[in-house]
């Protein structure tokens, strides 16, 4: 079997490391000793950003938050289907993140980070909800495992019951938030609803093509 060649290590504010890897034509990239993506899978994240975008409301220029670029799945998936006229904020914590994606992995970025339609945000995804009042037609979040703060434990709050409140408050009238989850959650599942939310939890295949272990997507309105 071909071995992983590490390429870069990253310091997570609060965190752990991330570790850039690439096996042949594959990339991984690893939170201490999880592995968080790979490019080998990609199917859930995209239909994160595709689901969330046939719920939007009926903006014809919907600005949408990616929380977490990880390896750009979402974002390029997003940018397929909004209109020239979106736009696209990114909130990436990790600046080496988007210098992966700019350098290693140019490829596999496919310019996404240029798309007129992005701007990229060097900052904790939560500072940016909380500084945000009605903006975002959508928020899709996808910076940890599930809504636990596996990332970093700064991340639980974005899940607490003043986080969603906040996430609320952040989203325009019918506006969507959309998380990203590797297991389903009952118990989070709740608290979405205690938060005011009307709330769809959506199976997804890990895979394109509806292969690969499931994932779970919720849509809260």
């Amino acid at each position: 079997m071909t071995p992983r060649m590490l390429l870069a290590v990253a310091r997570v504010p609060g965190g752990g490391d991330l570790r850039l890897f690439r096996r042949g034509a594959d990339y991984f990239i690893t939170l201490d000793q999880s592995e968080l993506m790979t490019s080998r899978m990609s199917g859930s994240e995209e239909a994160l950003a595709e689901m969330a975008c046939d719920r939007l409301p009926g903006n014809p220029a919907p600005h949408l938050l990616v929380g977490g670029y990880g390896m750009g799945f979402t974002l390029r998936a997003a940018l397929a289907r909004l209109s020239a006229e979106a736009r696209v904020t990114v909130a990436e914590l990790v600046p080496e993140v988007i210098e992966w994606a700019r350098g290693p992995m140019a490829d596999l970025a496919a310019g996404c980070l240029d798309d007129p339609r992005v701007n990229v945000v060097l900052e904790d995804v939560r500072a940016v909800i909380g500084g945000a009042a009605r903006r975002y037609d959508a928020i899709l979040l996808d910076v940890d495992n599930g809504p636990d703060g596996l990332t970093r434990e700064g991340n639980d709050r974005i899940y607490s019951i003043a986080g969603l409140a906040r996430a609320r408050a952040a989203l325009r009238p019918g506006g969507v938030l959309a998380i990203w989850s590797a297991a389903p959650d009952a118990r989070f599942a709740r608290r979405l609803k205690d938060a005011g939310f009307a709330v769809e939890e959506v199976p997804v295949r890990a895979r394109s093509g509806g292969k690969g272990g499931r994932h779970i997507i919720w849509f809260a309105r």
